[in-house]
């Protein structure tokens, strides 16, 4: 093979180089890979392929469960920008644009990460909580209606273990604070298919959220709506804001199923 002049020149960081390659191995045939499959995958050899895996592992790019590796959504800090110019993306930020349009509120779409979930795309139209948020940023996933939507997704087992690596926070008076209390919760949103967080994060806010599925039904992301709180919000989240969410819900799962956007093993790995 004829070698490249530029990857020879003192200008070429081939560590770099390598750990694309082992980035690049992960799709979606090879999404829970062994050492020796990215190894074989990318050409290097198997002590060079497990240092790059466990450098990303502690860089929180890669997760790990038995002798098999995964991408966690750290991963969408590295190419955000890139997914903001996908027709998919678009597609789904225009859903939410309508979403959030139509009912009022801001709205955003989220994916769970051990104990948090993460924002990974976001329709402000005010601000209804304290902190700032914005792609990237990481709330606590027990006390959000995200979170919730997403746990909802696990099996009891998987519930079970998620909740013994959890530290239970006083947010609010209102937070729900106890594994019992949190496991009862999912259960009711695996019934009635949403879930919702009332003052559980701060006092002043309500969000009422619904799970994003791939087409294999596996939840991959969920989608909120959040408001400022008030005696009626409960009521008026479910009998007029939840059709609307519920539509966007379908538009957007609808668009990963034609084989968009799809973060690998967004759920998977959090339980450890």
């Amino acid at each position: 093979m004829q070698s490249n002049p530029f990857e020879d020149s003192a200008d070429y960081v081939q560590s770099l180089a390598r750990g694309l390659q082992v980035l690049r191995a992960f799709d979606r045939q090879l999404a829970n890979p062994s050492l020796s499959q990215v190894a074989e995958r990318t050409g290097l050899s198997r002590a060079v392929t497990r240092r790059l895996l466990l450098t990303f592992q502690h860089l929180g790019y890669v997760g790990s469960h038995g002798r098999s590796f995964y991408l966690t959504p750290r991963v969408l800090e590295l190419g955000y920008s890139y997914l903001s110019s996908l027709d998919l993306t678009e597609l789904a930020q225009q859903s939410m644009a309508l979403l959030s349009e139509r009912v009022g509120e801001s709205c955003s779409m989220a994916v769970l990460d051990g104990s948090d979930v993460v924002y990974v795309l976001r329709v402000p139209v005010r601000r209804v909580m304290s902190v700032a948020l914005g792609v990237g940023a990481r709330l606590p996933a027990f006390a959000t209606s995200l979170g919730r939507a997403m746990l909802s997704g696990l099996s009891d087992a998987e519930l079970a273990g998620w909740l013994r690596g959890q530290k239970f926070r006083h947010l609010t008076p209102f937070t729900l604070r106890t594994a019992t209390a949190l496991k009862a919760e999912v259960r009711r949103v695996r019934e009635q298919g949403y879930a919702v967080a009332s003052r559980e994060l701060e006092v002043g806010l309500f969000s009422i959220a619904v799970p994003i599925r791939a087409g294999d039904g596996r939840i991959v992301a969920a989608l909120n709506v959040g408001m400022p709180y008030s005696d009626d919000a409960p009521a008026r989240a479910v009998k007029l804001i939840l059709p609307a969410l519920q539509d966007a819900q379908r538009s957007i799962e609808h668009t990963i199923q034609r084989g968009g956007w799809q973060p690998h093993m967004a759920m998977q790995g959090v339980y450890e």
